[in-house]
């Protein structure tokens, strides 16, 4: 269960990373159109087949799906995986998604809180880099010296 909640931590921050590359992408394929005088507006956002279509669309699939069900299994594994500190990273971590959503959603008619959502997605990324992290940590066997003096 270690390993199942290292690699479910790795494909979180993974994702995070998936996610920054995929709205680059869109943006740049944005900025491309417009030097190219195409008017952006919502139908053409809505409507576009083209790469800034195909970039929020994986942005948006990515950050309202795949990423918080990884961050809930984590949470149901981190209470089997025998982590040091497991559950409450893992619970960090559900809580930074659970912001982050929130945070896109406020963005679209706030869009100065976008700033806040791109800054909380380094903060997933890194929670869930710590929290693979911790499930590498070999924890110090118990031996009959380390065993007395935690009694004394």
């Amino acid at each position: 269960m270690r390993s199942a909640y290292r690699v479910i931590a790795g494909l979180i921050s993974f994702a995070v990373v998936v996610q920054a590359a995929s709205i680059a992408y869109a943006m740049f394929a944005i900025s491309h159109e417009i030097e190219n005088g195409t008017v952006i507006d919502k139908n053409y956002v809505e409507n576009s087949t083209g790469p800034e279509g195909v970039g929020f669309a994986i942005h948006a699939i990515d950050g309202q799906m795949v990423i918080p069900l990884l961050a809930i299994v984590l949470l149901v594994v981190s209470f089997f995986a025998k982590v040091a500190g497991g559950v409450r990273w893992a619970a960090f971590v559900l809580l930074a998604v659970v912001v982050q959503v929130v945070l896109a959603f406020v963005s679209f008619g706030a869009p100065v809180v976008g700033f806040l959502h791109g800054l909380n997605a380094l903060v997933v990324f890194g929670l869930a880099g710590f929290a693979a992290r911790r499930a590498t940590a070999v924890a110090e066997p118990v031996t009959a010296t380390t065993a007395a003096t935690a009694t004394v």
